[in-house]
């Protein structure tokens, strides 16, 4: 089975939480905090497999956990980072935010890893607060919650040419041939119901991918007939290889058939019609196929294409036409960039709210109530125990340091209003 969409939740581990410990043993009865950190949890990435080639594995499994991270524990022993989950998937695979519809990872090339998800970090033992003048902090840190979301998996086909054309024009024979591909065949319109990929093979070293996409009709780019899961596998060919029934089996003009599937084509992205395509005129041991083939040469020669004529069910033809592709082929790659090495292709998806530095907030006024607002201050306290005096102490450290209290003043704001930082509130006075 084919499946080429796919969305699925994946959580990334929580981190554990700092420990609050003191250091006891015989004869050191205050050996001061002894509390350690949380370990880290383990992130969810994605790694490009060459040997899948279909996202079929996410059909029935929808949700994916990393590893939380383990808690600290006392004797400054840290928690153990929670293990990574690997998560496998076809090149060509494009990774998509469900909620926004943004475009997180294009990924191509086998090895390729996007870290979709990291784990959150460990919160940090009392030992970390411990200053001259705070020498036994009794409070520690909460782990951060790993990153959740919904994704969405989007598998459009790696090959180097892509035939296109309207159902029952040859194109699964044609690939049959030239390939070891054994895509199903018969003389009615959709055979192919999902894209079929072959390796045409010349010689050694001169080999190239191409793949059958399911016919195309009237009003594909809009959907019809399942248009729009088929066109996009056409988006990252090289090469368009239109195959066109010459004899007009099934009654249609084959000149007409090629102005059609070119507009199809352009209607649903105006790059395809840029591309390069060797248009194919199929089934030339027919009757009635010499009379269209001067007419859509005609047409063709117009538009500056190349027209090879073949039978692909006699192979008339068609070692010719796969070394043109093959040369045309060679000539565009080497007219492409040199890829990224290998080490610059892991991607880490960090939406910027979730990094926000704790100096980085404004202050909002609602009546005679003040709300301080911060994403990254809102996050340092979420993993604090607000109910904890000695933590009520450090914040307000931590406040006058970061200059909360000098914009309240700035503001010029009456003493004893009240003033919110996340699910804290207190009265505010100089």
């Amino acid at each position: 089975m084919f499946l080429d969409r796919a969305t699925i939740y994946v959580k990334a581990g929580d981190g554990g939480d700092g420990c609050v410990g003191f250091r006891r043993e015989k004869y050191i009865p205050a050996g001061g905090p002894a509390g350690g950190n949380g370990g880290r949890g383990g992130s969810v990435i994605f790694v490009v497999d060459n040997n899948l080639s279909t996202l079929i594995d996410y059909r029935y499994r929808k949700h994916y956990k990393a590893q939380n991270g383990e808690h600290g524990q006392n004797k400054n022993m840290y928690g153990k980072d929670g293990e990574d989950l690997i998560l496998r998937v076809p090149p060509g695979t494009i990774v998509k935010n469900h909620e926004t519809g943004e475009i997180i990872a294009d990924l191509t090339r086998p090895g390729q890893r996007l870290i979709i998800a990291e784990g959150g970090r460990g919160g940090r033992g009392n030992t970390q607060f411990a200053t001259p003048t705070r020498q036994a902090p009794a409070f520690a840190e909460k782990g951060v919650k790993g990153r959740e979301l919904w994704v969405d998996l989007e598998l459009k086909l790696l090959a180097d040419a892509g035939l296109v054309g309207y159902p029952n024009a040859g194109k699964s024979t044609l690939l049959s041939v030239v390939s070891a591909a054994k895509p199903k065949i018969a003389n009615y319109p959709f055979t192919t119901l999902t894209p079929n990929l072959g390796v045409v093979s010349l010689d050694i070293g001169q080999s190239f991918v191409i793949a059958d996409i399911p016919g195309l009709i009237e009003g594909a780019h809009q959907g019809v007939g399942l248009g729009t899961d088929f066109l996009r596998h056409i988006e990252r060919t090289r090469v368009i290889l239109h195959v066109i029934d010459v004899a007009g089996v099934d009654g249609r003009d084959p000149v007409e058939d090629y102005f059609q599937i070119n507009q199809e084509l352009r209607l649903f992205n105006e790059a395809l019609s840029q591309l390069p395509q060797i248009v194919i005129a199929n089934k030339i041991d027919l009757p009635d196929a010499q009379e269209n083939i001067e007419r859509l040469a005609a047409v063709v020669a117009k538009d500056g294409r190349q027209l090879f004529t073949i039978s692909a069910a006699t192979r008339q033809g068609t070692q010719e036409l796969m070394i043109s592709v093959w040369n045309l082929l060679k000539d565009l790659k080497a007219q492409e960039p040199e890829e990224q090495a290998l080490e610059e292709q892991v991607i880490v998806y960090r939406p910027e709210v979730e990094h926000a530095p704790v100096e980085d907030f404004t202050i909002r006024q609602d009546d005679d109530e003040y709300f301080v607002e911060g994403a990254g201050l809102e996050r340092l306290m979420s993993r604090l125990d607000l109910n904890n005096p000695e933590v009520v102490e450090y914040l307000q450290r931590l406040f006058q340091k970061i200059g909360l209290y000098d914009q309240l003043r700035n503001m010029n704001i009456p003493e004893g209003s009240i003033v919110h930082v996340g699910e804290l509130e207190f009265e505010y006075y100089e």
